[in-house]
Formats: structure tokens, sequence, C-alpha cells
């Protein structure tokens, strides 16, 4: 490398690390060392003398520098800051003016005109033709977010790419031999992408209006999480039931076995009333678990003018459990037909879970009051017995 070269690779490096903020994601030194490795690559594989060769080195690690001075016009910057610097460097005006017109040749609206114009317009957007587009991309994306230059959404982000990506060109030789067929996997992917976004946001708006304008959805929601409740607590219910059942048989068990024979003798008669408020209490939970956990049974059939008037619940087995195979098809077939019909059995079948579930819990709430009651008084007629039959 020629002293020159090496000296202004120092000055930029520095330059970036002194005076470039941390904000810039993409326009720092490793993109400067990214479009100086597209410039020799491009270099390796064209004729040039020497000096062109030097001209697009230095144009190459020089051509971002105003972005320590301002971001909009930064490249008359650069050209501001690498006359100064070159001429330090004793660097003749001919080279100077060359890379001056290289740097000036990578603003997006200038068109290249020579071939070292178009090989350093061409490395500065090297990026289109690799396979780290995306990577690249993305970073310029945030660097333009943190900058507070625009807040690109990923769909608009998406759009901003396929728009640039068709509008720019390579210009020499060599990137349109080796970068421009990357360039249109790139841009393929690129469209391949908006085009299953906006597949899937068109299949979503469809699914939306699908569900805004159809409600049955959410009617059907309804009404399978209603019964689904209802049930587990019919279910909780007849739990509840065959506790105190199980429970108290039990005890039943156990005051027949151990209490009653011992109230044969009449120096036992002082158990005789404590074990009838023990055992009658839990007879009485007994019954009551029964009751609440016994189902009833209504007449199972219906007639034709029940269905035609609307007067039948079809979701209730009670009412056609004893009904013709036939005539319950027939039934089922004139419901499906009537939404309204449909809808309101439903609702009736739920009301009427809804009151059997009343019915349970009201006689299970008094059971497990009676049952309570019953073994506290018994306890106590316990306790006030014994202490009678001592004293």
């Amino acid at each position: 490398m020629p002293d020159i070269l090496k000296i202004t690779q120092e000055f930029v490096f520095n330059l970036f690390k002194e005076k470039l903020p941390s904000t810039f994601l993409y326009h720092n030194y490793n993109h400067t060392e990214c479009v100086c490795k597209a410039v020799d690559e491009i270099i390796e594989n064209t004729h040039l003398n020497d000096e062109d060769r030097l001209v697009l080195k230095l144009a190459a690690l020089l051509h971002d520098t105003g972005y320590t001075k301002t971001i909009q016009g930064h490249e008359d910057e650069s050209v501001k800051i690498a006359t100064d610097f070159l001429k330090k460097q004793g660097i003749n005006d001919k080279i100077i003016h060359a890379v001056n017109l290289c740097i000036l040749a990578t603003k997006l609206d200038n068109k290249p005109n020579t071939t070292i114009e178009k090989i350093i317009r061409d490395a500065d957007a090297s990026h289109f033709g690799k396979d780290n587009f995306n990577d690249s991309s993305e970073f310029l994306r945030k660097e333009l977010e943190i900058l507070g230059i625009k807040n690109y959404s990923t769909d608009e982000w998406l759009d901003e790419n396929i728009q640039f990506a068709k509008k720019h060109q390579f210009y020499s030789d060599y990137a349109l031999k080796n970068w421009q067929h990357q360039k249109e996997i790139n841009l393929s992917k690129l469209i391949n992408k908006k085009e299953k976004q906006t597949l899937k946001s068109k299949t979503e708006e469809l699914k939306t209006k699908l569900k805004n304008e159809n409600p049955d959805r959410g009617i059907q929601t309804f009404f399978r999480v209603a019964l689904k409740n209802h049930i587990k607590l019919s279910d909780i219910a007849d739990t509840k039931a065959n506790i105190l059942l199980s429970v108290n048989a039990i005890i039943i068990s156990l005051v027949l076995s151990n209490l009653l024979s011992k109230l044969d003798s009449p120096s036992n008669n002082y158990l005789i009333i404590p074990t009838l408020i023990f055992t009658l209490s839990s007879v009485i939970s007994m019954v009551l678990s029964i009751i609440a956990t016994r189902p009833n049974i209504t007449s199972g059939e219906f007639t034709k003018e029940d269905v035609e008037q609307k007067r039948v619940n079809l979701t209730f087995f009670g009412n056609f459990h004893k009904m013709e195979l036939k005539d319950y098809q027939w039934a089922i077939t004139e419901l499906l037909k009537d939404k309204a019909y449909l809808y309101d059995s439903m609702t009736k079948d739920l009301y009427f879970l809804g009151k059997v579930l009343d019915r349970k819990y009201r006689i299970l709430r008094i059971t497990y009051n009676i049952f309570m009651t019953g073994m506290i008084i018994s306890v106590i007629a316990f306790v006030v017995a014994f202490k009678m039959r001592k004293g």
C-alpha cells in the first residue's frame, strides 16, 4: 500500500472515531471498508492505470467523511475535507480534482460519466448485489430512525427498498457482470416478501370483515362457553353431594357398629340423645344429598304441532327420549332450518340448566348447613351427657 493510502486510511479512521456519532449505524467506518473492498474487487478485474487506481482508493476512503459535518449535502463536505487533507499531503491538483469528481459521483441524483466515476458509484451501492443486502438495509433503516430522519415501518421499508432497487442501476462492466444477478435475486426476494405480506394482510382483513359481518361465530362461542361452564358447575355440585353421601354413610356405619350396641345397657342411657342427634343429622344430610342429585325425567314426547309452534326444546333429551328416530330427525331438520328457533332452543337449554343448578346448589347449601350444625350439636350433646353422668 502506498504511503498516501495508509496515511489516508488512518486519517479517516481517526476522524470517524473522534467526530462521527455512534448513531451512524450504516454510514460509518465499516461501510467505508466495504466500499474500499468493493473498489479493490472491481480494480483487480478492470484495466486501469496506476493513477486511476489511486484516485479510486482515495475516493473510497474519503467519500463519506462529510457525515462528520452534516447529513444533507455530506458529499460536498467530503469534497472539502478531501481537498484540504490531500493538499496537506502534497497531492497534485489533478488527482485531487479526480478524487472530488468520484466523491460527487456517489450522489444519488448525479450520473457518473467516466469509468472511475462509474466504479466508485457501483462500489458505494455494492450491497445491492451482495447476499448480505438485508443486513445492510436494516442497519440503514435503524440509522434513519435513530437520527430522526424518518421512522419506517416494516411494510414501508420494504416498499422503499423495492422502489429504490428498481430505480438503481450498476454502471461498470464488472458490476453488471458479477453483481447484477444477485441484485435481481435480492429484488425478487423483496417482491415475494411483499406479495406474502399483502396476501396475509388481505387474509386478515377478510377474516375481520367476515367476523364483523357474521356474528354467528361469536354467538356459537357464547353458547359453547356457557354450556361448558354450566356442565362444569353441575359436575362440581354432584361431586360435593357424593362427598356428603360418602362421609355420612361412614358415620352411620360407625354409629351402627359401635354406639348402638352400647345403648342396650342402662348405664349408657345418657348416650341415647347425643347418638340420636348425631345419627339424625347424618341421615338428613344423606337424604338431601340424594335429592340434590336425583334426576327428573319428563314425558319424552312431543308432537309435530309442538315443533311447528316452537314450543319444544329439542336440545334436551327429556323431551324426545321416547320418540321414534324418524320423528326426531324430522324435528331436528326443522330446527336447523330456522336459526332463530335454534338459538331459542339453546337459550332455553341454558336457562333450564341454570334452574337445575340453582336447585342443586340451594339444596347442597342447606345440606352442608345441617351437616355442620348437626356435628356441632352432637359434640355439645356428648360433652353435656358425659358431664351430667359424672355429676
